[in-house]
């Protein structure tokens, strides 16, 4: 008799149950409960939930409740706490403690998912592969193996069955995000189904390990060379041949954790200088490449710690990547460019020149609001600074002049963020002013300067060679028929049209005239 497989809709009602159990148990019924004006619905919940022990902060008892409902919850939460112009400070701050913790998939199913992807058995693919996992994540684990010519590899595999928990976690959170929407009155302005829709398009990036392949391989070209920015940082090369959309095979990286300070230490590496070239690799990233790691946690970033390389940052984990185009990074450098020198009448103009405020905001309260947040923090190490708290005054600002978040900058938020911890640990009297200040300038300068203009024609050259030799025709062409052809047969329809009621104007005219001619002879 064959096992019983619950259908889709049981999957989803079981899970329903179960997240509406942990959210009771936690008290989150009073995140929205406590909105409500009366004050009735509270008072009726605490009667009939009597058996719950609330003593704990709000922020607590959801991060709790997120770590009980599982792995998909928990990097929701994680996603979450980047959305400080949603949330509260406390909940934003006890969600960003989250840690993705998941017990690993069993060897025996590592070992089938690889064979059942690469069509042979295990030892025909690699000389060797060890069985234990060295990180186990949500989506994925990570193996070491070698390939039969030698070189040593780490083999990332999606965890087995992840894909429909996902599908049913992500709809029941549209579900309750669309109530949350309907029955808060804070509900519509915190846009809980955007929010979740995002949530929707990183886990599934996440989930197409070619694509975390292919951000791999561009963040290492763009690091590649022999310029500056290509000695603070190394990227693992990814070996093709054996990838697919549920395992990626790269180089294997070898280094220290850069959360083991008195290791590295140890090892020789400069502390200070080290902080330092991690904020170059942020900008660097951001401004000349649009296209930067947004997962930059102690987790995902070790330090080489032998021969040439030590000191080199090393990046593992693409699957969350940010994107920026050249008007963001215009803007974004010079709102960063203007904060430095604290002109803060240019930032609040930038803000509205690039969309981001109403046009009809007014500069001069604007600039003395921004002012307001940031003057405070000037001339301090690092370690006497939070951007979380400066970031939540900017946000509430932000809401006060009715400054859009844009969407793309959210990921840059979360990754500014990720690299305050880090040069918080590493160096807590690192000037990040001093540090970030030279760097927007020179690349300012190759942008707006002369370098800039330069480099444009640059790259305009291949297009113009193509170009100039059919320039004569074209403007014999446009002279000859100065509108194109769609356009041409339009004003040739209009003008028929306006002809030929032209010609009913006249008889309809002439017509009057013969009647009034006719009336005047009576």
């Amino acid at each position: 008799m064959r096992g019983f497989v619950p259908s889709s809709a049981a999957v989803r009602i079981f899970r329903l149950i179960k997240i509406v159990r942990v959210g009771l148990a936690h008290g989150l019924d009073q995140l929205i409960l406590e909105h409500e004006p009366s004050g009735r619905l509270m008072a009726l919940a605490r009667r009939i939930l009597f058996w719950r022990d609330l003593s704990a902060p709000r922020a607590v008892r959801l991060r709790q409740a997120l770590e009980a409902l599982g792995p998909i919850f928990v990097k929701f939460g994680q996603m979450l706490s980047t959305r400080r112009d949603l949330l509260p400070a406390d909940i934003a701050d006890e969600l960003a403690r989250l840690q993705d913790r998941v017990p690993p998939f069993s060897s025996a199913e590592a070992v089938a998912l690889l064979e059942r992807n690469f069509g042979q058995p295990l030892d025909a693919v690699f000389a060797s592969f060890e069985r234990m996992p060295v990180a186990s994540a949500s989506v994925a684990q990570v193996h070491f193996a070698v390939l039969p010519d030698g070189r040593e590899v780490a083999v990332k595999i999606l965890r087995p069955g992840i894909a429909p928990v996902i599908e049913h976690d992500l709809a029941l959170l549209d579900a309750g995000a669309m109530l949350l929407e309907k029955l808060w009155s804070d509900g519509r302005r915190l846009k809980p189904r955007e929010v979740v829709a995002e949530f929707d398009k990183y886990l599934h990036d996440e989930l197409d390990l070619m694509r975390e392949a292919a951000n791999c391989s561009q963040l290492r070209r763009n690091f590649s060379g022999t310029d500056a920015a290509a000695r603070l940082l190394k990227v693992p090369e990814v070996y093709w041949d054996w990838c697919s959309e549920s395992v990626m095979v790269m180089e294997r990286m070898k280094g220290t954790p850069i959360s083991r300070i008195d290791t590295l230490r140890e090892k020789g590496v400069d502390i200070p200088a080290l902080a330092r070239a991690g904020v170059e690799i942020f900008f660097t990233q951001v401004f000349r490449d649009g296209f930067f790691h947004a997962d930059m946690h102690p987790g995902n970033i070790q330090v080489a710690t032998e021969g040439d390389d030590r000191g080199k940052y090393i990046a593992l984990d693409f699957g969350i990547v940010g994107t920026l185009n050249e008007t963001d990074k215009r803007y974004l450098a010079q709102n960063f460019l203007a904060f430095f020198r604290r002109d803060y009448k240019r930032v609040a103009e930038a803000h509205v020149e690039s969309g981001w405020a109403p046009p009809d905001t007014r500069i001069d309260e604007f600039e003395a609001a921004i002012r307001a947040v940031c003057e405070p923090i000037f001339d301090r190490p690092l370690k006497d600074i939070s951007f979380g708290r400066v970031l939540l005054r900017l946000f509430q600002t932000s809401r006060r002049f009715n400054v859009e978040v844009q969407p793309q900058l959210v990921l840059l938020q979360k990754t500014l963020l990720n690299i305050e911890g880090l040069g918080r640990q590493l160096d807590p009297d690192l000037d990040l002013w001093d540090t970030a200040k030279p760097f927007l300038e020179r690349w300012m300068s190759e942008q707006v300067g002369w370098r800039g203009l330069i480099k444009h024609l640059r790259q305009e050259a291949p297009q113009w060679a193509s170009l100039l030799p059919a320039l004569p025709r074209l403007t014999h062409q446009a002279l000859a028929n100065p509108f194109p052809p769609q356009l041409a047969a339009e004003i040739t329809a209009l003008r028929r049209a306006q002809e030929a009621q032209n010609r009913w104007l006249a008889v309809i005219a002439a017509l009057l005239a013969l009647a009034g001619a006719l009336l005047f002879l009576r």
